[in-house]
């Protein structure tokens, strides 16, 4: 008997050893071993992007020539005038987009300066007279009566970021400083639709969050026009020659590419980094049989048939696999002799004056004919040399209307100067550097929003200090950009907002957020249920026992107590 008990009080303490192990020691240590490491993220600081409002503000110079003011009113002409106005993107959209873009200001600062007119002679003096920043702009107010400008023009545009605003004679000669003012104030708001950001360029930039009105058809296409904003862009320009035994092609295109091109690109490098590369493809044809049209004695593609030429022609384009970045495609198509002159025709039946169209958020088109250059008596191939001031005309206007470069017409008794061998005028530049910057707040503020949405309902997602230092980062440089945005600082802010917008994909495509992503519980109670539960079942009937036990004896003590 006492062996039997000395064995069952050995078993009792092994069972109770075990089981305060596996409790203490085993738990723990599997628990520890086995949970999703989740590095800590700034939870709080992207929950309150979801309740930013973006503040874009403008400085405009105003600067009085002499004639415009008495000295009696120089004296009383305010420092600093600020004006605010908001606007609603759309009021049913989400609620951070609904608020985001209601706020845009725009301080005037005035101040005196006597200009000696007759000094004025290019947008270059004007510039040097005063040097205006990224993003600010400069107005020199001008007599009536001025020389400077014709007599039916009362703004000029330059080419840098000044303008010149004649006074109009309607206050009338003993007009006060606040008539003038007064005047001025819906004339300046006029120039700064042109020159600067504007309501429609924010809808513009966010037409993918924005609806529209199913009637504004114009306003859709336009603003699908554009590529998105990217830290890249690949420009390819191909030749077609779909016969070479009837013409032998040569272009220039490196030396076209230095002269009308890469002065534009200098210019752009703010915004993005450019790469240019162009070929030549021999036997391509387009996917869309044109027509013989007696009327104008050539053969003719309308604007319906336009859409079904890309795909045909994109399979032979070929695609840089190495790079992530949109490609812009420009073909020049040379038409065979059997269907030369080749010409493009509107919806209204209207030849195109360019021979050449665009696709929305891809590139562009242009068939040049050489059915001149083809004699009686021409030995085949005949050798043609492409005027390529004539081709790159075209491209350089297509390439400023998929990159966003706005260029709508000015309003009446506006003179815009030509915008010079860049090819963009620096005012040109700030309107889609602004544009540039407003949609990478937007878009890297939905991607960390939805990127932590996903973490919180997931909770087996890893989450290393990679991915939490990236995504720290793109919160960071988002209130920079927009407190650098809001003080007028441009080229900062699209700075900024092209490291949120790099950071925020970077940390949402990173490919460890998928380790566990598919690896659902019950999958790891089939693992672990195999593994603990032989070794649990006699633990847990062993303290059953027990406890049993116990309660007997219990009891007995309690029976000979009474």
């Amino acid at each position: 008997m006492a062996t039997a008990e000395v064995e069952r009080r050995r078993g009792q303490l092994a069972a109770l050893s075990i089981a305060a192990v596996v409790i203490i020691v085993g738990v723990p240590l599997w628990w520890r071993t086995t949970e999703t490491y989740r590095a800590w993220l700034p939870v709080s600081q992207i929950k309150q992007l979801a309740k930013l409002q973006l503040q874009l503000s403008a400085d405009v110079e105003v600067v009085f020539a002499r004639g415009t003011v008495t000295p009696e009113q120089q004296k009383k002409v305010p420092l600093t005038q600020t004006q605010e106005e908001e606007h609603a993107v759309d009021g049913d959209l989400m609620k951070w987009f609904r608020r985001l873009f209601r706020r845009m200001k725009r301080a005037c600062s005035f101040c005196v300066f006597m200009l000696c007119l007759q000094e004025i002679q290019s947008d270059e003096s004007l510039h040097t007279l005063s040097e205006s920043p990224c993003g600010s702009l400069v107005f020199y107010v001008i007599p009536e009566l001025s020389l400077l400008l014709p007599k039916d023009t009362d703004v000029y545009i330059g080419q840098r970021r000044t303008a010149l605003l004649r006074v109009s004679s309607q206050v009338g000669v003993g007009r006060t400083l606040e008539q003038l003012l007064a005047q001025l104030e819906p004339r300046i708001k006029q120039v700064l639709q042109v020159m600067s950001f504007s309501h429609t360029d924010v809808s513009a930039v966010l037409s993918d969050r924005v609806r529209f009105n199913p009637d504004s058809k114009e306003g859709i296409a336009d603003s699908m026009r554009a590529f998105k904003s990217s830290p890249g862009y690949e420009i390819t320009f191909s030749l077609l020659n779909p016969d070479p035994t009837s013409h032998q092609l040569h272009w220039d295109i490196e030396g076209a590419v230095q002269t009308y091109i890469q002065p534009l690109l200098t210019k752009l490098s703010p915004v993005a980094n450019f790469s240019i590369d162009s070929q030549t493809l021999y036997y391509s044809v387009l996917g869309v049989k044109p027509r013989f049209d007696s009327s104008c004695d050539a053969y003719t593609l309308n604007a319906d048939s336009l859409a079904h030429v890309i795909n045909p022609v994109e399979a032979r384009l070929g695609s840089n696999a190495a790079s992530s970045n949109p490609v812009l495609n420009f073909l020049l198509y040379v038409p065979d002799a059997h269907h030369s002159p080749l010409k493009i025709q509107d919806h209204r039946k209207q030849e195109v004056p360019s021979n050449a169209f665009h696709s929305p958020r891809w590139g562009g088109i242009m068939v040049y004919n050489v059915n001149g250059f083809y004699e009686p008596e021409a030995e085949l191939p005949v050798d043609i040399s492409i005027n390529m001031a004539e081709v790159m005309g075209v491209f350089l206007a297509q390439l400023r209307l998929l990159l966003g470069v706005q260029s709508s017409p000015p309003p009446p008794g506006f003179l815009v100067a030509p915008r010079g061998s860049s090819g963009l005028a620096d005012w040109e530049l700030d309107r889609l550097m602004w544009s540039r910057c407003v949609e990478n707040i937007a878009t890297a503020t939905t991607t960390i929003t939805s990127l932590a949405q996903l973490l919180d309902q997931i909770s087996n997602i890893v989450i290393n200090d990679n991915i939490a230092e990236q995504v720290s980062s793109a919160v960071n440089s988002l209130q920079l950009a927009v407190a650098e945005l809001e003080a007028g600082n441009l080229k900062y802010a699209l700075q900024l907002s092209k490291e949120a917008i790099l950071a925020s994909e970077k940390a949402f495509f990173d490919p460890s957020l998928l380790h566990l992503l598919y690896f659902p519980d019950d999958q790891k109670f089939a693992i672990y249920i195999p593994l603990f539960l032989p070794m649990c079942v006699p633990i847990l009937l062993s303290l059953i026992k027990m406890a049993s036990e116990a309660r007997q004896k219990r009891r007995e003590k309690l029976a000979k107590k009474d």
